[in-house]
């Protein structure tokens, strides 16, 4: 764990890891703070924020309780974008990993499928993908791991090409292991670490690519996502603009938490490159 003792060293890495640390106990203690459906009608409509104790951020157009939806909210967002980011770098360390490895006719047939991905803008194959497959949790994960699993994919390549001509890696061909052995034994575990810097950047992307997506209405309109509750309040902008600037302070707070934590995550791989060097 030295790597997290030197990320809580860099100031960004300990601030953004104190965000999520605190989205995340948000997350968790949604039904704890406010049990029941999120989405259900809990009071008056449009009560402003700090007016009343049981609605602490106020309601919206319908009743809604604000708090229960920004906590519900957290938990989307970063389930979400965990689950795409994970999806996007084990699709992207696989095909990486077997073009770098493989090289030939395999690398360029890889890289030709990557350059196709990377040609269409991520949100706009999301917003292709959700709108013609349906929308759900599932798709809507999947839809966000093709549009940025490209970039793994040339990183890990990147890194295998340098690795796979290391000493020790041609030290384990002349032994007999097997290249499957070698790719996962040898090459991977050196490979991983930009990767892995890498997905802090995914996380983040795929927070805002689902918060847009719900804002246009293809999210899960079962579930309470910062998107939707932005949109919900745009048309009372001018007479409540709480109910879109609360969710949009969150996701703003989100993505600065991930993009703090990956600068410090960064810097931590970093330094134990130097070290290990």
């Amino acid at each position: 764990m030295s790597w997290l003792r030197r990320l809580l060293r860099t100031p960004e890495g300990a601030a953004g890891l104190a965000i999520l640390l605190i989205l995340l106990l948000a997350g968790l203690l949604a039904p704890v703070v406010s049990p029941g459906d999120p989405l259900r009608i809990a009071g008056r409509a449009l009560l402003a924020p700090f007016t009343d104790p049981a609605f602490p951020l106020g309601t919206d157009r319908l009743g809604r309780d604000v708090l229960a939806g920004l906590l519900y909210g957290a938990r989307t967002s970063l389930a979400v974008g965990l689950a795409a980011a994970f999806s996007a770098m084990v699709l992207g360390l696989c095909v990486g990993m077997v073009a770098g490895f493989a090289g030939g006719l395999i690398d360029e047939a890889l890289m030709r499928v990557v350059d196709a991905f990377q040609i269409v803008p991520a949100f706009l194959l999301a917003l292709a993908f959700v709108s013609t497959i349906g929308v759900s949790t599932p798709i809507i994960v999947l839809a966000i791991a093709l549009g940025t699993w490209a970039d793994p994919a040339r990183l890990t390549r990147a890194q295998v090409l340098a690795i796979r001509e290391q000493d020790y890696v041609a030290s384990a061909r002349v032994i007999g292991m097997h290249p499957a052995e070698i790719a996962f034994r040898e090459i991977l575990p050196n490979a991983l670490p930009p990767v892995l810097a890498l997905s802090a950047t995914i996380v983040a992307g795929a927070v805002l690519t689902e918060a847009a997506l719900s804002f246009l209405g293809l999210g899960n309109p079962n579930i309470a996502t910062w998107g939707s509750m932005i949109a919900e309040g745009r048309s009372v902008l001018r007479s409540a603009s709480y109910l879109s600037i609360i969710p949009g302070a969150a996701l703003a707070v989100t993505v600065l938490g991930v993009h703090l934590f990956s600068e410090g995550l960064g810097k931590a791989l970093g330094d134990n490159d130097v070290g290990a060097a």
